[in-house]
């Protein structure tokens, strides 16, 4: 419980914060006694169904910003706009490592890091999460170069950050979820992460278009 409120004051301190920047029953459900699941899963903190859906949404959502921000230094991406990407790179490849990990250690199922979208257990077809781009802005994002490459990545990723936040918030909304640690935290740096990115990306997307001819 008060992980859950430590996250829930910390999300409306940043969401205050945002504002002043330009425009873009609480019990855990105990874990699953699956004789399946590795003996390292069994006596650890509870945790809910909404958690391992958000960690697995996660993955490929994460997956797809990993694409997108991998283009910069073959699209022509200002140096700006590089190292912003090389962040998103490193930073999301790390998170995607965690949450395939977490998964794997509680004996669930670990979706594949696809940049279509969140790949379900026993589908092929991947689903897209909140905020991710669909398969014609990605072809758009590609065949963009130089200033136009940075005006569409940041337009796309400000969508795309936006929609990991709103997984956040849906994730805070079902009650008992959030209540494992390392998931709390998770989605504490993830939620803190992208709004600050926000931010930056809409400052960035201003200059680049009052330098424009």
């Amino acid at each position: 419980m008060k992980r859950r409120i430590s996250l829930v004051l910390a999300l409306a301190t940043l969401t205050a914060c945002a504002k002043h920047q330009p425009p873009p029953s609480n019990t855990a459900v105990p874990a699953p006694s699956s004789s399946e699941g590795p003996p390292a899963a069994r006596g650890t903190a509870p945790y809910s169904p909404a958690d391992v859906e958000f960690l697995s949404g996660m993955i490929g959502h994460h997956a797809q910003a990993i694409q997108m921000a991998g283009w910069a230094p073959t699209h022509g991406a200002s140096a700006s706009l590089r190292s912003l990407c090389e962040r998103i790179v490193v930073a999301q490849s790390d998170e995607i490592a965690f949450s395939q990990r977490w998964l794997r250690e509680h004996g669930e199922y670990v979706p594949p890091a696809d940049p279509r979208g969140h790949i379900m257990q026993g589908m092929d077809q991947p689903m897209l999460m909140p905020g991710m781009l669909t398969p014609d802005q990605m072809a758009q994002l590609d065949a963009a170069r130089g200033p136009e490459f940075d005006r569409l990545f940041l337009t796309f990723m400000i969508q795309h950050h936006q929609g990991a936040i709103k997984m956040v918030q849906q994730l805070l909304a079902v009650p008992g979820a959030a209540e494992n640690g390392p998931v709390n935290r998770f989605a504490t740096d993830v939620f803190a992460d992208q709004t600050t990115e926000i931010n930056r990306m809409n400052l960035m997307l201003a200059d680049l278009k009052r330098s424009a001819p």
